[in-house]
Order: C-alpha cells, then sequence, then structure tokens
C-alpha cells in the first residue's frame, strides 16, 4: 500500500521539516515488511480566496486532487473521531488488509476541511480536542505513522 499525507501550506526548512523528513525515511525503510511500498508527501499552497469557506472549498479540491482513484481518504479533523495509537494501527491495518492500494492523509489549511472533503473521506481522525498548526500536524502524523509501522512489524518502538 502506498500511503500519502497530502497538506495544505507548504513546509519551509527548519526543525518541523526535518523531524517529518526523518519519520519519512524510516517509514520507508521499515514499511515494507508491514505492506507499505511507498510514502509520499505533498504539499499544496494555501487559498488565498476572499472567505474562509471559499479557501476551504479550493483546499479541499487539492487535497482530493492527491487521492487516486480508488483511493482511501483520511482526514485529520477537529471533528473527526479521536483516537489512540493502536486504534490508528488498526484503522490502518484494516484497510491494508483489505487490499487498499492508496491511503492518502489530508491535512487542512488554518480554516480547516470543506464539507466536501469531510464527505469524500473514509475516515476523519482527530488527534485531540486541541488545535494544532499545520505544520506541526504534519510532525505528529509522520510520527504516528511510524509508529504503526512499528507495531506492525513487531518492533519495539512502541510500548502500551
Amino acid at each position: 500500500m502506498k500511503l500519502t499525507i497530502a497538506a495544505i501550506g507548504r513546509m519551509k526548512a527548519g526543525p518541523m521539516a526535518e523531524l517529518v523528513d526523518t519519520y519519512a525515511k524510516r517509514i520507508r525503510q521499515a514499511g515494507k515488511p508491514a505492506g507499505i511500498t511507498a510514502l509520499n508527501i505533498v504539499d499544496f499552497p494555501e487559498s488565498r480566496k476572499a472567505t474562509a469557506s471559499a479557501r476551504a472549498c479550493e483546499e479541499a479540491s487539492l487535497l482530493n486532487s492527491a487521492t487516486p482513484s480508488g483511493g482511501i481518504l483520511i482526514a485529520l479533523d477537529e471533528r473527526g473521531k479521536p483516537v489512540n495509537t493502536a486504534e490508528f494501527a488498526e484503522l490502518i491495518k484494516t484497510e491494508l488488509e483489505s487490499g487498499s492500494q492508496d491511503l492518502v492523509f489530508a491535512i487542512g489549511g488554518p480554516d480547516g476541511h470543506a464539507a466536501e472533503l469531510r464527505t469524500n473521506a473514509r475516515h476523519m481522525v482527530s488527534f485531540g480536542h486541541m488545535t494544532w498548526p499545520h505544520m506541526l500536524a504534519r510532525v505528529l502524523l509522520a510520527e504516528q505513522i511510524y509508529r504503526v509501522v512499528t507495531i506492525l512489524i513487531n518492533h519495539p518502538y512502541h510500548r502500551n
């Protein structure tokens, strides 16, 4: 299965970008035994439309375009289901075992996701009740995906 992190906002060089790169390398190295063949990270620019709803709609089109035909979209959204790491691992494992070829994680911009994207998402996941900056959300997501990979291959990184 190929994984994609599709995010609104360009990641600039610096500590957060370095962390995302570190976890991406780890995912690519450890993922194959778990059935994860690739990890792609796609950045889209923030919309410059006049209203929040127009910006979210334009960004939803961009994020939806990152999902291949037949791919599974997972929206990171404050309205999503708060999951712990084991639940997140089970979600990914279930999609992997069902034969899904592409799994796309969508991180919205400052205005969040449009209703259209939330409707298109098979899963909506929340990283808790706090609001996270979209750049930091990438770091959290990359680390959690790596943690899921280690759970799937029985590596001791994650401890219960």
